[in-house]
């Protein structure tokens, strides 16, 4: 069941991958329509605040059809076969069954008029068909069940004379007679839910600094496991606490933020929880600082060409792995650590009227800084002084842990190079190194990872599934016994092998969708 849940979480990262650049973009255009940050010429009827107003209008696009994307996305990563003709059918399921949804409340009285979408809460138009608003909560579901008429029927044999039906086909059929007592079922159930969702918004955005440090210490605490992403995907993009996602609401309402004259918190108390990234900015140069002090003196400077590269990374785009991955397995007590220190950071600011997407990577600059820097000094003076302090916490907290427990973190080790480490590196550190293949060494790029992934992992026939999330490539095998030790994937690229039985996570970075794509392919050539 664990699998499963990672799988799913994993699967969801394919479209939240694309909100990144979407946010910059409306962040930069936002800022730049505003006459506070650019001057005059963002005055309203300017060229260039019509220009900027047309690229704002695209970038939402991703914001204001993220069901769909959800739709379309899940497939990618959960349909065992033929994911294109599964995210098509995903897709015309989903629509098949908001346009029920929309017949039903034309045709019958459930006090609910669809034909005023604009006005009344609780609905939403998905692809131009009036609905109710299920949000991703429909989305998902509806997804999921494409997915799974797919990898069930998708193969189904079919009487020649019905051929034609066969296939994506077939699933459709499947789904257009499924989704009809499902939109009835929809149109009677969701309103009593969507209410308790509304009541549920209510709680959290009332739980106050207590229940923004929960949420934090949650998401943090969950990463190893993969189920972070069902802390903060709904609370970001789904209706956990506003509607439409925090994101979404974010950046509609970035410019009436900017201009109030209080508080972040006053203005959006919701926004505490988008504080789950604050810390990131920070923590990397604290512990990156723990790490070259503790180091041994002859492995100082390869410690520092390794930890100054990987900080800088992590403050900049947020990609912190490296760092967490390293002291979640030689340290576990390390980690719980840095997830209370990072609870507690956003909680301090939050108690200090810091609220919204606070950051100081690329994002958090266009999106969060620049556009409060006029009315919101005060708030961004408490997260940059608060995060100086947190530096110097994480560094004294983790220096005296190291040194105290002889944790051999990076610099610490005995007769091996400068490394970040997992667990499996812990366990295979006097494993000697092997030589690639002829094959490997005509490769480049993600195909020669890829070849060389499938290779220490056992071929293709010990691959039972397939995954992926934002830097791992997630493997199910047959025979963990098969797998090559760490060593060997670091040579193809990979900066660790996360090993849970027969559940695999090799540690890839932001190329992963393509080495991801790569490494299925020859998956599915060499088992025909």
């Amino acid at each position: 069941m664990m699998k499963k849940i990672q799988r799913f979480g994993g699967a969801m990262i394919t479209p939240v991958l694309l909100f990144a650049f979407s946010g910059l973009v409306l962040a930069l255009s936002i800022a730049f329509q505003t006459e506070e940050v650019v001057g005059s010429i963002a005055a309203e009827g300017t060229m260039w605040s019509n220009m900027w107003g047309i690229i704002e209008s695209a970038g939402w696009t991703i914001f204001d059809h993220k069901e769909i994307l959800f739709v379309i996305g899940l497939p990618i990563g959960l349909a065992k076969k033929a994911a294109g003709r599964a995210s098509l059918a995903a897709f015309v399921v989903y629509m098949t069954w908001n346009t029920y949804i929309n017949a039903i409340l034309q045709t019958f009285d459930f006090g609910i008029d669809v034909n005023n979408v604009g006005e009344a809460v609780g609905l939403k138009e998905i692809g131009g068909i009036a609905t109710l608003d299920t949000d991703l909560i429909g989305a998902l579901l509806i997804s999921s069940l494409a997915i799974y008429l797919h990898n069930r029927f998708f193969d189904t044999p079919l009487p020649d004379w019905l051929g034609i039906f066969s296939g994506t086909s077939f699933v459709v059929i499947l789904g257009f007679v499924i989704t009809l007592p499902l939109a009835f079922l929809t149109v009677w159930g969701w309103p009593p839910i969507q209410n308790m969702i509304f009541q549920l918004q209510d709680f959290m955005a009332a739980s106050g600094t207590f229940g923004v440090g929960l949420y934090v210490f949650l998401e943090k605490i969950l990463l190893p496991t993969g189920l972070h992403h069902f802390v903060y995907q709904p609370f970001e993009h789904g209706p956990a606490v506003v509607e439409g996602g925090l994101l979404n609401y974010w950046y509609s309402h970035l410019p009436e933020i900017a201009a109030y004259d209080g508080t972040l918190r006053e203005i959006f108390p919701e926004g505490g929880f988008m504080l789950q990234n604050a810390s990131k900015s920070f923590y990397p140069l604290g512990i990156g600082a723990a790490f070259v002090a503790t180091a041994k003196p002859e492995k100082r400077k390869e410690t520092m060409a390794l930890v100054i590269p990987t900080a800088a990374t992590a403050m900049l785009t947020a990609i912190t792995e490296p760092f967490e991955f390293t002291f979640l397995f030689l340290a576990p007590a390390l980690f719980a650590v840095h997830a209370v220190l990072t609870s507690v950071f956003a909680m301090v600011i939050y108690a200090l009227g810091v609220s919204g997407a606070a950051a100081a990577n690329i994002g958090g600059i266009a999106g969060f800084i620049i556009p409060l820097i006029n009315n919101h000094k005060d708030s961004l003076l408490v997260y940059f002084v608060t995060g100086i302090i947190f530096v110097g916490l994480y560094f004294f907290i983790f220096r005296w842990a190291i040194l105290k427990f002889n944790l051999n973190t990076p610099g610490r080790e005995e007769n091996e190079e400068v490394q970040m480490y997992t667990k499996q590196d812990y366990k295979d550190k006097k494993a000697g190194e092997e030589s690639p293949t002829n094959e490997a060494e005509e490769l480049s790029g993600t195909a020669k990872k890829a070849y060389g992934f499938l290779t220490g992992l056992g071929g293709a026939d010990n691959i039972t599934d397939i995954n992926n999330c934002t830097t791992r490539l997630r493997i199910s095998v047959d025979d963990p016994e098969k797998l090559e030790n760490d060593a060997y994937f670091k040579q193809y690229g990979a900066h660790g092998v996360v090993r849970n039985g027969e559940a695999i996570q090799v540690i890839v970075g932001m190329d992963v969708p393509q080495v991801r794509d790569e490494f299925e392919t020859r998956v599915n050539e060499e088992k025909e």
